[in-house]
């Protein structure tokens, strides 16, 4: 019967074709944002295979006490005037209505968006990752105006050359919070996002996401605290600092922005394995790449990715899983695909993207009866 729906589908797709393409994309720029399917490693090992050995930690470190963690930040972090200790969990968009979610992030439209027919899009702060090319409030709030969730794509974990806060003068005279290059993204660095240096950066984003008007970000890089634990830090530590971190940015965009403020991590749920229960509290859901496929394959980790987001679920949180599975041909072999992948989302109750295999994120993926999803 599968393969009946899939033929029928090719039909209409053939008919639909010209007027049904793909989203087109604006012009092209010389700045391409870097997809964030690098957060998965190389490697098919599991996180969990890393040494547990205790590593040496820096001696100017400061552990979080995460058995009293709550949703307030530590007095460091939090700005001044901020009245962060009244930050509500309760009272958030509710996601649960969401059928269909897209993931755009380079010269993204949103006048595309707007009509698309996705309930949720994630979508970087600009069309170039530029100050200069910045979507304006008023774009943001006709894709809200159209019943789309606008969610801004923020790095947390890794410094990225072409944004606002980038100085050249850095190659030379680094900062103390800033690691090496990603060997795998060219332009992207590893940071140390424990320290307060790094912390207000990100807070100045997010200042800046807050005023164009998004209804949340979705923070990529959370799983930065593996490449710290496999270079000289405790894996708990480092695990546990970014847990800090997330619970910081959730107060700190939530003082400003409203208890309603969206927060989704993307990848690293292993972190929850560091949880005392205040992170999964805290997030508004998880995203996760990679998860049944990875690129037109089977994913050597929908085991373990799996059995951490159904924790996910069952905690009533929204789970936005993305694979690289559509070869663009929309033949047979494609489609299939494509549709085993959501079925196996949806069994799960996760909220499935099929995007490109190029992970380049730089166009809609719109699949004719398909995706979006077309059924109330």
């Amino acid at each position: 019967m599968r393969l009946a729906g899939v033929l029928l589908l090719s039909l209409l797709i053939v008919l639909a074709s010209a007027c049904l393409s793909n989203a087109p994309a604006e012009k092209t720029s010389t700045t391409s944002i870097s997809s964030s399917s690098r957060s998965i490693p190389e490697t098919t090992s599991s996180p969990f295979q890393l040494s547990h050995t205790s590593f040496p930690v820096p001696s100017n470190a400061t552990f979080p006490k995460i058995a009293q963690q709550n949703v307030t930040p530590t007095t460091q972090t939090t700005p001044k005037g901020e009245d962060s200790s009244q930050i509500q969990v309760k009272g958030r968009l509710n996601l649960s209505s969401v059928r269909g979610w897209a993931y755009w992030l380079q010269n993204a439209s949103p006048e595309v968006i707007a009509r698309s027919g996705f309930e949720l899009v994630v979508m970087d702060y600009s069309r170039d990752g530029s100050d200069e090319r910045a979507y304006t409030r008023e774009e943001i709030e006709m894709i809200k105006r159209a019943g789309v969730i606008p969610i801004a794509y923020i790095s947390i974990g890794e410094a990225e050359n072409y944004r606002f806060y980038w100085k050249e003068g850095w190659k030379e005279n680094s900062p103390g919070w800033l690691g090496p290059e990603n060997p795998d993204w060219e332009g992207n660095y590893a940071v140390k996002y424990w320290e307060e240096g790094w912390k207000q950066i990100i807070f100045k984003y997010l200042d800046k996401i807050i005023a164009q008007g998004f209804s949340g970000v979705y923070l990529d890089k959370v799983d930065e605290y593996w490449f710290w634990a496999k270079n000289g830090y405790n894996e708990s530590w480092t695990a546990r600092q970014m847990i800090e971190f997330i619970l910081e940015i959730a107060n700190y965009t939530r003082s400003k922005a409203g208890p309603s403020f969206i927060i989704i991590p993307q990848n690293g749920e292993y972190l929850l394995e560091y949880d005392n229960g205040t992170l999964l509290e805290t997030v508004s859901g998880w995203a996760s790449e990679d998860v049944f496929y990875d690129g037109l394959g089977s994913s050597p980790w929908t085991g373990e990715k799996v059995s951490l987001l159904d924790r996910v679920v069952k905690a009533g949180k929204v789970v936005l899983v993305v694979d690289y599975v559509d070869d663009g041909t929309r033949g047979e072999e494609d489609l299939v695909r494509i549709l085993d992948f959501i079925e196996k989302a949806q069994d799960r109750g996760y909220l499935p993207y099929a995007a490109f295999e190029g992970r380049e994120l730089d166009r809609l993926d719109v699949i004719p009866g398909i995706q979006p999803p077309t059924e109330k």
